[in-house]
């Protein structure tokens, strides 16, 4: 008997497991009719939007050796040359395939610099190819749709990073990616949820190495601003500062202003100001 729970074939007779750790070689799919499997069924590697022609091109290596790893004999060299020059022709054939080709290769080098994960390369990769579609590209910087595109995907799924960092991450400037951006979202209608202070907690805790008490007090503290709508016409940036510098002052886990600020890209002033307003609002003694 095949028992699925456990992975193992038994013996029903005296109960002897004949194998354990049994794998199921079948796809993870199930199909009901023949349309359904049709659909489902597959083969080779999954489609990525992060390639320009999804995945779906053959490459020919370098390396001279047939499908057995045996080499190629040297009478056939000139033809494997030859081949492999045309099969890189064709496979970036028009204009399209060469913008999105060198876009999405953009879109690449700002995700690896800012370490984000494969879903927001992804999300961004399906942007710029929407932007392709209703040709919004022409007569604008690749570079800077490539940077917005990240941008736009970063704010969808939640991660904080500013245009600054995407600006420096793409090598052009904050006026040229935040130009990009606003543009894209007004002709692609995108809806971008404004950016929470208590999404910032996280990333400065991390950044200023400090406990996890730390970004859980300055949590507490957004939340009961937030209820008091002490945050409303006030920057996320500034706020979830002042919230960490006042969370760190009551941990005895001291951090200056100056040196949240340039964790946070604010003034001084700012933190200072919505300290103070912090404090006064929230009733706390703060012993400085």
């Amino acid at each position: 008997m095949r028992d699925y729970e456990n992975a193992e074939i038994v013996c029903m007779d005296c109960g002897f497991v004949v194998t354990t750790k049994i794998a199921d070689q079948g796809p993870e799919w199930r199909a009901f009719d023949d349309e359904q499997r049709e659909k489902r069924a597959r083969a080779g590697a999954p489609l990525t939007f992060t390639i320009h022609d999804k995945g779906l091109s053959t490459v020919i290596d370098w390396h001279d050796k047939d499908v057995y790893g045996k080499k190629i004999a040297p009478d056939q060299k000139a033809q494997i040359y030859r081949l492999r020059k045309w099969q890189r022709r064709i496979r970036v054939s028009d204009a399209t395939e060469r913008n999105l080709a060198f876009a999405l290769s953009e879109i690449t080098k700002i995700s690896d610099n800012l370490t984000l994960p494969k879903s927001i390369f992804e999300t961004a990769s399906v942007i710029y190819r929407k932007a392709v579609k209703e040709r919004l590209i022409r007569g604008r910087s690749i570079q800077g749709i490539s940077a917005a595109s990240v941008y736009i995907a970063c704010r969808q799924c939640g991660l904080i990073r500013t245009l600054d960092e995407v600006a420096l991450a793409s090598s052009i400037s904050r006026k040229e990616v935040g130009r990009s951006y606003r543009f894209l979202v007004k002709e692609l209608d995108y809806f971008i949820p404004p950016t929470k202070p208590s999404q910032y907690v996280s990333k400065f805790s991390n950044q200023l190495t400090m406990q996890g008490k730390v970004e859980e007090i300055a949590s507490k503290i957004l939340k009961a601003a937030r209820e008091l709508k002490l945050t409303s016409g006030r920057g996320p940036t500034g706020i979830a500062a002042a919230a960490s510098y006042i969370a760190s002052v009551l941990t005895g886990e001291r951090k200056t202003q100056r040196e949240i600020a340039e964790i946070a890209q604010v003034t001084e002033v700012t933190i200072r100001n919505r300290y103070k307003e912090l404090t006064e609002c929230l009733l706390f003694v703060m012993a400085l």
